[in-house]
């Protein structure tokens, strides 16, 4: 009786079993040092590309290719694609081990003796291969062949490519670069001349140089020799003056590899797709501080002169904020991302969030501001915002969004970023990545706004500065032929959802008393309205003269912009707020000084006693331990305040820091004070906007400066007014309308006393 035929799947569980057994020893050799460092070294490059190549044959894998039928085919499948992530896993920890320390003279030698190995080698794997690999794709195999394997190793950049990221290699059109190691999602070790090391697309190199081969070898192995003989007395110099530390630098190396290649390692591992890339804004908002922060947005501007604000003005008649038109102001809801590639096992998801923000393609021109969305592990490719909930809904959760720029520029849009924070499960090593990006233009090709509609914008892959990248390539792969098929393609697509839509009155209201530059979401509008309209009463009407900078004593305004970048207290004091707004009478809603007053004694017994409570954990980012553990002990304060309001009848105040039923932190002169010259924005002005200030002041100066002195020349209160209506620049008419105001509230002073 004939022996009954294995199908596709036992196949691939025996090649499985078989390169288990090959790490196995591989490891148990590398422990006891059995042989020599550059075999098991080649030995690990081996089993890697052989995992490899079963493991996209794996994926390829269907039902249907089964020539009998199977029990619980997806399961067994998912397992020995899991086996093969941790094999995978293993080899590349392996293969760190093994790489060699770094240049040296010994390591030159080494280097030159296995490039004549691997030349000899290659020559009879060429003539091997014919044989032995004839159904493997050619691409596939070059992409995934380690450099002892593969082909010539000397490569000719077709076009110029300049690095955009830590890590890369910029290369010049026509420059001859040595590769040294390839990777299966194309961007490959390489070196150039000078001995300048860096990863570069494939895309930009062709195989072989103008000249010849093999001089370019000989070439080439001169220049690193004479590179690395300068490396090495580098190194011992450097040996020399730490004389207390008898220990290679191999470990700080290695770490410092490991972390500019980590996205390289896991897309090599198969636990991302190729298309993600590290996060570029989470890059922004921990490497430039405040700068992108809603934090820093909310300050006041000066302007040019330095002497005033740019941003901020009062109206002299009612005493409130002046309402500020920008060029662009637009409200719009996050719906919903559809077909967002998953990370493997390898990799703990700890966020789904959207970094969005004002964009022009060439810089970030607002605030980055983030949006963290739900997760169904029925759909794990759908991600939601703006869940339903009983309560106030977070703000980090809220899709609804504003955004207000002032800037003139034609590709003004939005930009966003999805991604995601993680954790490495065998390293527990914490990053952000992205999982793609998505851009909308505020304006059509006539420069007219878009309208508001529901708009399905395209995730690239990639940085937002590279083009045509996909998330992942097995979406994009061939080009489908008929309709149904091209529908099928499209639907598997990743898409972001996004809304356009129109603000009420009330609402539009307080986003014209906002900063010119600002995205957040709206549920907060009306508090930050309100720390507007206080900050201008501290800045323009309580101040002795508009040139006094000194400390301002007010921890309303020191510490509400604390509030932009830590959600959980901004939503206690939208609570708390809520509270206070439902037991206000009608009358009192339209008063603006009771509700400043107000504002200030519900911020002063909620939100600035929890900045100030001892058992509040410090804010971090995705971390879900220390959110649950804030959140306890946000609601328990301030479900404790409300009962001691209801005790003692009074609707908030200090009370509570002077309590014995609570504990608070000792304050600091900066959590009390107002420092506006170390927290005011400087205006930064282009070369279009100072020509023409230039050539509105050589008008001034050729027509005469009538604005200037009618307004002085008056002497009367009324024709002061219609002086004050024909100045034309601004600042000057902000700083005369106040001269206006403080002659008024001086009149008005003397009128009481008599």
């Amino acid at each position: 009786m004939p022996p009954k035929r294995k199908g596709p799947l036992q196949l691939v569980q025996r090649e499985v079993d078989e390169i288990r057994k090959q790490v196995d020893s591989l490891e148990k050799d590398v422990q006891t040092h059995d042989g020599s460092t550059e075999e098991a070294f080649r030995r690990c490059q081996e089993v890697q590309m052989s995992a490899e190549k079963t493991l996209k044959a794996l994926k390829k894998l269907t039902k249907a290719d089964e020539l009998a039928p199977v029990g619980n085919y997806d399961q067994r499948k998912q397992e020995e694609e899991r086996r093969l992530q941790n094999i995978l896993e293993r080899v590349n920890m392996l293969s760190l081990e093994l790489s060699p320390p770094g240049p040296s003279a010994a390591a030159g030698d080494v280097s030159k003796e296995d490039s004549e190995d691997d030349d000899d080698e290659d020559d009879d794997e060429d003539e091997d291969s014919s044989d032995n690999d004839a159904d493997s794709d050619e691409d596939e195999k070059q992409a995934l062949k380690p450099p002892s394997q593969s082909g010539p190793r000397i490569y000719t950049v077709l076009s110029d490519f300049k690095g955009e990221q830590e890590g890369d290699l910029s290369v010049q059109r026509g420059e001859v670069l040595r590769i040294i190691r390839m990777t299966a999602d194309g961007w490959w070790l390489a070196q150039d001349s000078k001995g300048n090391r860096g990863v570069v697309p494939k895309t930009y190199l062709k195989a072989g140089s103008g000249v010849d081969v093999e001089d370019d070898d000989d070439e080439n192995e001169e220049e690193s020799e004479e590179e690395e003989e300068q490396d090495a007395e580098e190194l011992t110099d450097d040996r020399e003056k730490q004389s207390g530390t008898s220990h290679s630098n191999w470990s700080t190396v290695r770490k410092a590899l490991t972390e500019i290649d980590a996205t390289d390692v896991l897309s090599t591992m198969g636990a991302i797709p190729s298309g993600f890339r590290p996060s570029t804004l989470n890059k922004l908002l921990v490497e430039e501080g405040v700068t992108y922060r809603g934090s820093h947005y909310i300050q006041p501007e000066l302007s040019q002169s330095q002497l005033s604000f740019s941003d901020l003005f009062l109206d002299p008649d009612t005493g409130r904020v002046r309402a500020r038109q920008v060029r662009t102001c637009v409200c719009f809801t996050l719906w919903s991302c559809r077909m967002i590639p998953t990370p493997g096992v390898g990799v703990q998801v700890l966020s789904r969030h959207v970094r969005l923000c004002a964009f022009d393609g060439t810089q970030v021109l607002s605030n980055i501001h983030t949006v963290r969305a739900t997760y169904n592990s029925k759909s794990p490719k759908t991600w939601s915002f703006s869940p339903r909930m009983t309560g106030i809904l977070p703000a980090l959760l809220d899709g609804d969004c504003f955004l207000r720029c002032n800037s003139a520029s034609p590709d003004l849009g939005i930009l966003f970023e999805l991604g995601v924070t993680f954790i490495r499960n065998s390293t527990g090593e914490r990053g952000d990545l992205s999982c793609g990006w998505a851009f909308l233009k505020l304006t059509d090709d006539t420069g007219n706004p878009l309208p508001n509609r529901t708009y399905e914008l395209p995730v690239n892959g990639g940085t937002p500065y590279e083009k045509d990248v996909a998330v992942e390539a097995s979406v994009t792969r061939g080009s489908p032929a008929g309709v149904l098929q091209q529908m099928l393609q499209a639907r598997r697509q990743p898409k972001l959802i996004v809304k356009l839509k129109s603000a009420n009155n009330r609402t539009r209201t307080q986003l014209s008393l906002l900063p010119d530059t600002l995205l957040h979401s709206l549920s907060c509008v009306h508090l930050l309205a309100l720390h507007r309209q206080l900050l201008a009463d501290a800045l323009l009407m309580d101040r002795p003269t508009m040139q006094n900078a000194e400390l301002i004593c007010s921890p309303v305004l020191s510490t509400f912009p604390v509030l932009l970048d830590q959600h959980d207290l901004l939503d206690a004091l939208r609570s708390a707020w809520l509270d206070a707004e439902t037991n206000m009478s009608r009358a009192q809603r339209r008063d603006l000084s009771y509700l400043k007053q107000e504002f200030v004694k519900v911020y002063m017994s909620s939100v600035y006693f929890l900045l100030h409570s001892p058992s509040l954990p410090r804010h971090r980012w995705a971390d879900p331990p220390s959110e649950e553990q804030r959140a306890r002990v946000i609601y328990a304060t301030l479900d404790a305040l409300k009962q001691t309001q209801r005790i003692t009848g009074q609707s908030g105040g200090l009370e509570v820091f002077v309590s014995p039923m609570h504990q608070h932190l000792a304050f600091d002169i900066s959590e009390l004070t107002f420092d506006l010259l170390h927290v005011a924005r400087r205006t930064i002005v282009s070369e279009e906007e100072e020509e023409e200030e230039e050539e509105e002041e050589e008008e001034e100066e050729e027509g005469g400066s009538k604005s200037r002195s009618g307004p002085v020349e008056q002497e009367s209160f009324q024709g002061a007014v219609s002086g004050w209506s024909r100045i034309d620049d601004p600042e000057r008419q902000e700083m005369f309308s106040f001269c206006l105001f403080w002659r008024r509230r001086k009149a008005e002073n003397q009128n009481r006393q008599t």
